[in-house]
């Protein structure tokens, strides 16, 4: 792919939710075999504190941003396709329920590739999180982070 620094972070910026320095670094370090490899290795060499940054700025699944409708054009239309945006009442609570409890034992948001899941699925697997230790957690969030981006990846190349 032969573009600028500047035209790659124009293109693929997106990619990482609210986070382009991703975007930015990974395009000092071209060219790659395998981009999305590339892309995560960026991740992967990251502080830890920039990796919390990078799960934190992900949205809670059918939360305020999804009202609001505060939501990045990607995550509306990945929450959409797991059927977030037509919850229940009783749907909404539990979610709200778990995001809240999920959030206060972790200190981030809860993270899943939602284009691979649907609602059950979402929601079991918030219960079945909930019992991870911190660390382990933050890697579960930063690998769902990595199926997303791929996702995204593939929906342009």
């Amino acid at each position: 792919m032969d573009l600028t620094d500047e035209a790659f972070v124009a293109r693929f910026g997106f990619l990482f939710e609210h986070s382009p320095w991703v975007v930015e670094r990974a395009a000092a370090r071209r060219p790659f075999a395998d981009l999305h490899a590339g892309l995560m290795q960026v991740v992967a060499d990251a502080s830890e504190d920039e990796q919390l940054a990078l799960v934190r700025a992900h949205p809670e699944l059918a939360g305020k941003a999804a009202i609001d409708r505060t939501l990045t054009a990607e995550s509306t239309a990945e929450q959409a396709s797991a059927g977030l945006d037509r919850l229940t009442e009783a749907e909404f609570e539990r979610f709200h329920a778990l995001n809240a409890a999920y959030r206060a034992r972790f200190g981030f948001p809860f993270v899943i590739c939602v284009r691979l899941t649907d609602k059950a699925g979402i929601l079991a697997a918030m219960e079945q999180r909930l019992g991870h230790d911190r660390t382990g957690e933050l890697a579960t969030a930063l690998t769902e982070v990595g199926k997303i981006v791929k996702l995204r990846l593939e929906d342009v190349l």
